[in-house]
């Protein structure tokens, strides 16, 4: 019974066997005849190895990735009939026209360039001083205080002296003596056409504006050079706009501004880009915008606050739909469509994002078709495959500076401006990429560095040394 079962049992096996040994001898026959670049676990695509066994990470066999499917850089081929099924959408990468905006809110302010301060220009005494309080909005010539200067009374009879002997030398030199004494031209003026010593000086306000501060009362007694007023003119103002510094780089001077302000709805106002600061705000990492707004009818008031936006001019870019864009964490990708089928992971740096498009600043060329639906499923089944895109270099975009201190890893730089990034000179503090480039240099060293520009900002990747004498070639910083 036993040896019948024995029997039974060999009968069975011998052909699953020999089915099993015939099924491994073409497999590895098939192998042979193609050839492997490398084996791999469809779990861990990443790993390779340069033999076939049992993985590592998971109880199953390697699988062999031949050289007519390609390597790092291969593709996916789906059959067009998946590819339907799957309701893929494609989309070609353009090339269009931008004007990149940015909206910020700023707070206006005087302009700090048209300001007129009144000084007594000799000792005195004060008489009048007219209805003024600061704050005041004054036109220009509005009267502010009567002054009575007795000392100009000795140098203006002897100018009128002088006068009636008819001799022009004596008469011009008395008249420059007026003039040091500190009494305006107008006033010598009256002095001469009235032919009596005017000792009562009347201040008035050489601009239109706020009065800012009156520091006069009657009876003082006043020394030369003492301050009197100040005054800020309103036309124009200053809008002060404070831009991350992300978005600062296309920033430019003369650039056009719209301003909301919640006092005037509906109306908003124009002006230009009057000034880019040079330096950065280290807590809050934004970059101060000086504006220029009119202010004929004086409606704009400092400390009035407004939605700004700040527009760029228009520059050609490539884009692709946004849906397009897939974002892993660490580099941003997209599936570019090749011919017979074939899917290709490509990595790619992105700008702006325009509406529904996004910026490609590289790594595609115009004309190329991407997956702009069911791009997912397609990167799943490259990671799969072992395909792998390759990594884009980070662009480095140079700058000379002057190093003005190194603390806590950073290097605080006092650079020109980054052209290629649009950037304009000021001073601030950068990261390195890495910690030993801190140790070539020190506080008060002229450099030219490189820097990358990365999702938490930009970071110092290399840094040259220069003498006087390629610091020179290098111009200014601001």
């Amino acid at each position: 019974m036993n040896t019948w079962i024995k029997c039974l049992t060999r009968l069975i096996t011998l052909p699953l066997l020999a089915s099993s040994v015939a099924m491994a001898q073409a497999a590895d026959t098939e192998a042979l005849a193609r050839d492997v670049l490398y084996w791999y676990d469809p779990m861990y695509p990443q790993q390779k190895f340069d033999k076939p066994g049992k993985s590592p990470f998971m109880d199953m066999d390697l699988v062999p990735r031949y050289a007519e499917e390609g390597g790092d850089a291969a593709s996916v081929r789906i059959a067009p009939g998946i590819t339907q099924n799957l309701g893929m959408r494609l989309a070609t990468v353009r090339r269009t026209t931008i004007s990149q905006s940015v909206d910020a809110v700023g707070v206006l302010a005087f302009d700090a360039r048209d300001v007129a301060v009144v000084q007594a220009r000799s000792g005195g005494f004060v008489e009048r001083v007219y209805a003024r309080a600061p704050q005041d909005v004054i036109a220009k010539g509005a009267p502010l205080a009567d002054l009575l200067i007795p000392q100009w009374s000795a140098a203006q009879a002897e100018f009128l002296a002088l006068r009636d002997l008819q001799e022009p030398e004596l008469l011009a030199a008395a008249r420059q003596r007026l003039r040091l004494a500190g009494m305006p031209a107008e006033l010598i003026a009256r002095v001469e056409r009235s032919g009596q010593v005017q000792t009562v000086w009347t201040v008035t306000s050489p601009i239109s504006g706020v009065l800012q501060a009156l520091s006069v009362r009657e009876g003082m007694t006043l020394a030369a050079g003492m301050s009197l007023a100040q005054v800020n003119g309103l036309d124009p103002v200053w809008l002060e706009v404070a831009v991350p510094e992300a978005q600062a780089g296309s920033l430019r001077q003369g650039q056009r501004v719209q301003a909301r302000l919640p006092a005037f709805p509906g109306k908003p106002v124009e002006g230009l880009i009057q000034a880019v600061l040079p330096q950065a705000d280290v807590q809050s990492r934004t970059v101060q915008v000086r504006v220029e707004l009119p202010n004929p009818e004086q409606r704009l008031r400092p400390g009035m606050t407004a939605e700004v936006t700040l527009s760029s001019d228009e520059q050609s870019v490539l884009v692709v739909p946004s849906e397009a864009v897939i974002r892993t964490g660490k580099r941003t990708l997209v599936m570019v469509a090749e011919s017979d089928g074939r899917f290709r992971p490509v990595a790619v740096r992105i700008g702006q994002e325009a509406e529904r498009d996004t910026v490609v600043t590289d790594g595609l060329e115009e004309g190329q078709t991407v997956v702009a639906s069911g791009q997912f499923l397609l990167d799943s089944e490259a990671s799969l495959r072992g395909i792998i895109a390759a990594d884009t270099p980070p662009a480095l975009h140079e700058a000379e500076g002057t190093i003005v201190g190194i603390d806590d890893g950073m290097i605080e730089l006092a650079h020109g401006p980054f052209k290629s990034l649009g950037m304009p000179g000021m001073t601030m503090p950068f990261p390195v990429g890495d910690p030993a480039l801190l140790t070539q240099v020190k506080a008060g060293e002229r450099v030219r560095v490189g820097v990358s520009q990365r999702d938490d900002g930009l970071f110092i990747e290399r840094v040259e040394k220069l003498d006087e004498q390629q610091a020179g070639h290098g111009g200014h910083e601001q």
